[in-house]
């Protein structure tokens, strides 16, 4: 049995407004044993994507190394965006040493609803999946029961949004969305190419890709 830790902390600041929320990185980066491409820090795997959609969105031209300025250069773009990261899940059981969401087992959860009421200026959540089971919104859904705090729809269309209420001691009222990404794994890659959308832009332009779809789909949140 392998006991997965999350190895980081929530990076988030007093100015956050919208923030991050996934799983679980791989197990590498919990044991140490990161690729020559990863970086250490949050969606630091080279596979997962999040930071190439981001590169390409902004043409921040990042490093993909084990090097200490890799690190500063998307906690400095995070800072100067007022973008957060707080995975929900704090730690997980697994019987095989995989990244797949679905190997988790006796999962604890991290306490989101406590950091939004910490940092009030936090207004969105962009969660890295959808409501599969195991995926960031479908643990924030089971964490949110806890606080008799419902999702409300505001679209269904891909990604998904909704918002709820959100009422803490000694602040005003808060409306906070969410927002279900397209997961960056690999295994997204499949139900991506059967959405409509998808079919039809690929129609118009053969060279039209995954990675550019969810280019498309993120570059409206970050």
């Amino acid at each position: 049995m392998f006991l997965h830790k999350h190895p980081y902390q929530p990076f988030i600041k007093k100015d956050t407004t919208k923030l991050i929320v996934g799983t679980l990185p791989p197990p590498r980066f919990s044991t140490g044993d990161l690729l020559e491409k990863d970086v250490n820090f949050c969606y630091g795997s080279y596979y997962n994507s999040l930071w190439l959609f981001i590169d390409k969105i902004h043409n921040l031209n990042l490093r993909y190394d084990n090097s200490k300025e890799a690190i500063e250069e998307r906690k400095q773009f995070l800072i100067e965006h007022k973008i957060g990261i707080c995975d929900i899940v704090e730690s997980a059981e697994r019987d095989k040493i995989d990244a797949s969401d679905l190997g988790m087992k006796k999962i604890r959860l991290r306490d989101v609803i406590g950091y939004l009421k910490q940092y009030p200026s936090i207004n969105t959540l962009l969660f890295t999946g959808g409501n599969s089971k195991n995926g960031p919104e479908y643990f924030f859904r089971k964490h949110i029961r806890d606080y008799n705090i419902k999702l409300e729809l505001v679209s269904n269309e891909t990604p998904r949004i909704h918002q709820f209420k959100l009422d803490s001691e000694n602040q005003k009222l808060r409306i906070i969305k969410t927002v279900s990404l397209t997961s960056g794994s690999g295994a997204a890659n499949i139900s991506i190419s059967k959405t409509e959308l998808y079919k039809q832009l690929k129609s118009k332009n053969p060279k039209f890709n995954t990675f550019d779809f969810r280019v498309m789909q993120y570059r409206e949140f970050f």
